[in-house]
């Protein structure tokens, strides 16, 4: 299912258009119509109609109104014009230097009794002009999504064009401070959630693709939860959502586990919550972290329903695993547990083949060795982990637990993890020192399972 386009912004502001906006900007009753390219002429059009935006002529109403006006037709350009666009934001309304200039002026030359008024002044100069504009979008209905889905694209595109990055950089410290936690309210979703918020679910599902309709109604079981963040300026738009299973003991297979045809659990025994999916829903939140505060609300929330709940722990694939395993070299290999009985592997040395269950005793050893070696280890230079699902799990507080074989038989499984999945075990009592070690210092904490396969 596709996500949800971004004209849900030009939706909501019909009540704005219909209200009389039908006069605004400084030629009065033009109304902003561009190319969808927007040529070298149009963009012209477009900087007169954002310096009206900036000037606040008319008020800060008439301002949102033009904002709204300059939303909707940036939705209607093409991807070049979108580009270009963003280019021009970027480029042209950033800081003033020379205003900068005279600020630092201002506060060298300031008298002792000045310097705080000559500080503030020079804060403000520091403020890029388009920081205004885009406040202005947040004011409006829908804007917030539309700012989300703005950084989405800023995200896709810098790498080509990396004079976006100040834009980027702008939006997503807004963004920060637009969703911090304490604006956050976390929701439980159920099989009774309206039914957009359901299909969102669907789209946005990003560790084990929802296949049915069915399927996802047997993740709402009765001894299954979902939660999600929400924030309250896009109370139909899930930030991230958590899916949690009731089991006994740690679950080892993540096939079995959404088997829809496996019996109910008797959720008044379980004595595990495994989380076994956690997605993030918005591509234009990347890097603003909601994660670790969701499983920590989870967990509190699942003890007060749950109170003979023992066990709180993750069954997660190791997305990178394969990749490390073909990129590094032989010689290297050799060097780690498990490495030489690998090499040594008469070809095809194929760890999909393997845990398809080709792998001789000796093959599946080696996987499960180098596999992990893969996850205790960090990135030369620094203290993040190998894989980016550790480093998420280990810097909430985790410890590596358990690695189990054949738990993902999916394409997608095999491919990325060679089958293998692995449990994070979350340990109320040891979560901040764990998050501290790990953070601090790169120290990964290991149960006894996985120092076996290290030694």
């Amino acid at each position: 299912m596709p996500r949800q386009p971004v004209s849900i912004f030009e939706k909501a502001f019909k009540k704005l258009i219909s209200s009389g906006l039908d006069s605004v900007g400084r030629r009065g009753s033009d109304i902003l119509s561009v190319a969808e390219d927007l040529p070298e002429a149009d963009i012209e059009i477009v900087k007169e109609w954002i310096d009206d935006c900036l000037s606040e002529n008319g008020g800060q109403v008439e301002a949102r109104k033009r904002a709204a006006l300059l939303g909707r037709a940036y939705l209607k350009l093409s991807a070049n014009g979108r580009t270009r666009f963003l280019g021009m934001l970027a480029e042209d309304y950033g800081v003033n230097e020379a205003t900068v200039e005279s600020a630092i002026d201002q506060w060298h030359n300031a008298k002792p009794n000045e310097k705080t008024e000559a500080a503030q002044s020079l804060r403000k100069a520091l403020i890029p002009s388009r920081t205004a504009l885009l406040k202005q979008f947040n004011g409006v209905p829908s804007g917030v999504k539309f700012l989300v889905d703005m950084r989405e694209e800023l995200l896709r595109l810098r790498k080509d064009y990396p004079q976006l990055k100040p834009l980027e950089t702008d939006l997503r410290d807004l963004l920060a401070t637009w969703f911090d936690i304490g604006l956050l309210q976390l929701e439980e979703i159920s099989w009774n959630s309206s039914g957009a918020m359901l299909e969102k679910l669907i789209a946005y599902e990003a560790v084990h693709a929802i296949k049915s309709w069915s399927d996802l109604k047997n993740r709402l079981d009765f001894d299954r939860r979902c939660f999600a963040f929400i924030h309250p300026n896009m109370p139909d738009e899930p930030l991230i959502f958590v899916e949690v299973a009731l089991v006994n003991g740690l679950a080892d297979n993540v096939q079995r586990l959404l088997d829809e045809h496996a019996p109910t659990e008797d959720i008044d025994k379980t004595d595990t919550a495994i989380f076994y999916s956690i997605s993030n829903a918005q591509q234009g939140l990347a890097g603003i972290s909601f994660g670790n505060f969701l499983i920590k609300q989870v967990v509190s929330k699942l003890q007060v329903e749950f109170p003979q709940l023992k066990q709180f722990a993750t069954l997660s694939p190791i997305p990178g695993f394969r990749r490390w395993l073909d990129n590094t070299p032989a010689d290297q290999l050799m060097q780690l547990p498990g490495g030489e009985q690998w090499v040594n592997t008469p070809p095809p040395r194929d760890p999909v083949l393997a845990s398809q269950g080709d792998a001789t005793g000796t093959q599946q050893e080696a996987i499960m060795k180098l596999a992990a070696t893969y996850l205790s280890s960090t990135k030369p230079g620094t203290s993040r982990a190998n894989d980016p699902v550790a480093n998420f799990h280990l810097s909430n507080g985790a410890q590596l637990a358990r690695l189990n074989w054949m738990a993902d038989t999916s394409d997608k499984g095999l491919k990325q993890s060679a089958g293998l999945m692995v449990n994070y075990l979350y340990e109320l009592p040891k979560i901040v020192h764990r998050s501290n070690q790990y953070t601090s210092q790169g120290t990964i904490s290991l149960s006894s399972n996985i120092k076996k396969l290290l030694k």
